[in-house]
Parts: structure tokens; sequence; C-alpha cells
């Protein structure tokens, strides 16, 4: 009985330790988008040789996926590299858009369509839903911009000033900035990549 009791109680110990700790990642990706902004990032869609892993482009350019890159770094995960082997794993998951016939570490994970095919493979994806509510501090959404463009950014911890929707940070030519454009566009896109 007392075993069976210790061990109940470790399960649901454990079962909020890790809901925590996701919920903690989760406001630590929100938060370390919301630095980004702080930074001076020219929009710049260059082809630029990247160091590999853990490269990026120079830090005054960027596009809207570097602010991706750049908020998963801050806390600790490399997607450049992690896109790259799953890429190099798995290329024929991925698009076919630019006509390559290998992977490109340099620029693979600077595309919004690697980035939504990575997070589907990793099981990330979520619901899109025209409900502010369902898009929480941490989730990354992709929409569709129009004429092939899309476009991606960070749900963060902030509001709309009328308190509404989420705020997210993204890069569409103003720089790494925080706005209120969650149901400006089609989404595309959610995901909870944790």
């Amino acid at each position: 009985m007392q075993s069976t009791f210790l061990l109940i109680w470790l399960l649901v110990h454990n079962f909020f330790a890790v809901a925590q700790a996701n919920v903690s990642q989760a406001k630590s990706l929100s938060e370390a988008a919301l630095t980004l902004t702080q930074q001076k990032v020219s929009y710049d869609p260059s082809y630029f040789s990247i160091t590999y892993p853990n490269g990026d482009v120079p830090a005054d350019k960027g596009v809207c996926t570097d602010v991706i890159i750049r908020a998963y770094r801050l806390i600790g995960i490399d997607l450049q590299q992690l896109v790259h082997e799953d890429m190099r794993a798995n290329f024929g998951h991925y698009p076919k858009k630019w006509g390559l016939k290998t992977t490109d570490k340099n620029i693979d994970h600077r595309r919004v369509p690697n980035l939504m095919t990575f997070f589907e493979r990793q099981g990330a994806a979520k619901a899109i839903s025209h409900n502010p509510d369902d898009y929480c501090p941490g989730d990354i959404v992709s929409w569709q911009l129009g004429g092939g463009l899309t476009h991606i950014g960070i749900v963060v911890d902030k509001k709309s000033n009328d308190g509404e929707r989420p705020l997210i940070v993204h890069n569409i030519g103003g720089g790494q900035v925080l706005e209120d454009c969650l149901f400006a566009y089609e989404i595309i896109g959610h995901y909870r990549y944790e």
C-alpha cells in the first residue's frame, strides 16, 4: 500500500515538473524574442556563408526566420543544426521550391517552409484557429502573405492595446519588432516546439 502511494506521488510530481518545465521554456522563448526587439537589425535576405553549427548572419541583419533561430539560440536550442540534420536524413520530406538536390547548411534553416516542415516532423503542429486564446507565449506562427511569400514569428507574453490578442515578434522588413499582427495575414502554421 505504501509503495503504491509512493508510486502515485512520484508520477503526479513528475507530471507537474514536466508541465512546469514546458511552461518555463515557452516563457523563456517569449522573453528571448522580446530581447531581440532591443537590437537594431535591418531586413536583409541576402545569402550568407554561415559557420556551422551555431552560425548566424551578421548581428545587424536578418529576416523573419532569423528571429526564430536567434530566439531559440538564446534558450540553448540550435535550429540551424537540428533542421540541417533532419533535412540531411529526410531530404525527401522537405519542400523542393529552390531546386536543391541536397541540403545547404547556410540557408536551409532560414527558409519558412523548411522551418514549418521541421516543426511538423517534430510533432509540434497545433491547430490553426481564429481564437487568440489558442496562441500561447512561445508559440510559432507562420503566414501566407500572398504571391507565394511566407512569413513566421513568435507569440510573446504581451497583449494588444485592447487586450484581445497576443503580440508577435517578427521581422517583415522593419527589423526585429513587436507588433499586433497575429491575424493580419492568413495563418498557415501554428507550432509549439519545446
